[in-house]
């Protein structure tokens, strides 16, 4: 059985903000073992402030991973200008290039199903296009992931996601697919993404 941190909990919130704030409570968290309790009380009250050091290590290497915003931005333009048959193959070879089986469904809420080992996901990119997403095609995404007993499921949007539709997804075990992780997931722009997927 995996195991899979609650997203509310103090490091799950942490991992999901800038290094330095976990490392500015780190400091504080020293500070307090240096100066708010005896001397001979440090080396039992310092570690502590470990796993505060360790997450702003990861965040902080997130970071240094993470692609530019003008990455981010022509790989947004990019998409937006593909088809839905080009983004459809650009998203599978992608997939693929990371390990995952993937095969086309035709069903409501669904257009891939992923497969990387004992891992079933589900995904849907039909709606990248648009503008705001709202709470119904994620309704339908999660039903889809039930159906297919998959543990869970990806949607793709470049636009505006509400916050209700953010709650559900991650009520709901989906990951909500953005321009950030698409940048990361498909080749650069200036490499030929439009061109080695259109035409």
């Amino acid at each position: 059985m995996k195991l899979r941190m609650a997203e509310n909990s103090l490091f799950a919130i942490l991992l999901r903000k800038p290094w330095w704030v976990s490392a500015l409570t780190a400091l504080a968290l020293l500070a307090f073992a240096r100066f708010g309790v005896p001397a001979a009380w440090f080396f039992y009250a310092a570690p502590i402030a470990l796993p505060f050091i360790v997450i702003a290590c990861i965040t902080g290497w997130r970071a240094l991973q993470a692609p530019s915003s003008a990455r981010v931005a022509a790989t947004e333009q990019a998409v937006r200008a593909m088809g839905a048959a080009e983004f459809g193959a650009a998203l599978e070879q992608a997939w693929t290039r990371e390990g995952w089986q993937v095969a086309r469904v035709q069903e409501a809420g669904a257009d891939f199903a992923l497969t990387q080992g004992w891992r079933r996901s589900v995904a849907s990119f039909r709606r990248w296009k648009v503008a705001r997403t709202g709470v119904e095609p994620l309704r339908e995404l999660a039903a889809a992931r039930e159906r297919r007993e998959a543990h869970d499921a990806l949607y793709v949007a470049v636009g505006e996601v509400s916050e209700q539709a953010v709650a559900f997804a991650r009520a709901n075990k989906i990951r909500i697919v953005r321009a950030e992780d698409l940048a990361k997931l498909l080749p650069p722009p200036g490499g030929g993404l439009l061109k080695r997927f259109s035409g």
